[in-house]
């Protein structure tokens, strides 16, 4: 059978494992919280009551494509985008194509942010692949005009980022909800995941100084994760109801 993404796609490398998605999700939560469309995700509550409930859930999704035959990434596609059509009805307005465009842009850039700061610089091959893979699900969801290449992408999503964030009052409740689900520590890690990671705006627009305390550290970790002594920093670092969660992500289907 065909897979959605094919089995040697740089794609597969950087979402089977926990590491790169974790900063995946970091750098999305700050953009999330920023984006002048966050309005929708607060429309069924589901973001702010649980924040990393709902992380689980589009991880899960995100893999099912990512990994799955062709038949099946698609049903997920298709499911995703069944999801948004009851809302939009429920809301009795339509969610930008802008916004749209907003979430597959940030899987992009992130994805490729992600898995530099974790192992190595990409080729402008392999980011292209990103940007295809993501791109056929957008498509997929009937998102027009979308970028081919990667050079027009880079213009698009900095167009995007000087356009459609805003700091306003969601952003400052969702960072609190943050800070309640996670705890001070780990909120704190997650603000440094996120100065690592976010684009200059991003950053900017969040008040967040320019360099992480983890910078240095990163090395560090590639070392005790070269050792396979990775577990001992995550098994302090990660919240216990979400332990299992985390290990799972590692799990992939080839």
């Amino acid at each position: 059978m065909e897979n959605f993404v094919h089995k040697n796609s740089i794609v597969r490398e950087i979402w089977g494992t926990s590491d790169t998605i974790l900063l995946v999700f970091a750098g999305a939560s700050a953009e999330f919280a920023t984006n002048k469309a966050v309005d929708w995700l607060y429309f069924t509550g589901k973001l702010p009551s649980d924040p990393l409930g709902r992380l689980f859930s589009t991880v899960n999704y995100a893999k099912a494509i990512v990994f799955s035959e062709k038949d099946d990434a698609i049903k997920a596609i298709n499911h995703i985008t069944a999801i948004h059509t009851s809302v939009e009805n429920k809301r009795g307005t339509k969610i930008p194509e802008w916004a749209y465009k907003d979430v597959l842009y940030m899987l992009i850039d992130y994805s490729i942010r992600s898995y530099e700061i974790l192992e190595r610089e990409l080729q402008l091959e392999e980011k292209q692949e990103v940007l295809n893979v993501f791109g056929n699900v957008g498509s997929r969801m009937g998102i027009k005009n979308l970028p081919l290449t990667y050079s027009d992408f880079k213009i698009e999503r900095q167009n995007h980022l000087n356009e459609n964030l805003k700091n306003g009052n969601y952003t400052k409740d969702l960072y609190q909800q943050y800070r309640k689900h996670l705890g001070l520590f780990r909120y704190r890690l997650l603000l440094e995941s996120q100065i690592l990671l976010l684009p200059n705006v991003v950053r900017v627009l969040l008040r967040l100084r320019k360099v992480s305390v983890l910078k240095p550290l990163i090395s560090v970790y590639k070392i005790f994760r070269s050792l396979k002594l990775d577990w001992i920093l995550k098994d302090i670092i990660l919240p216990t109801a979400y332990k299992q969660d985390i290990k799972r992500l590692n799990i992939t289907t080839t």
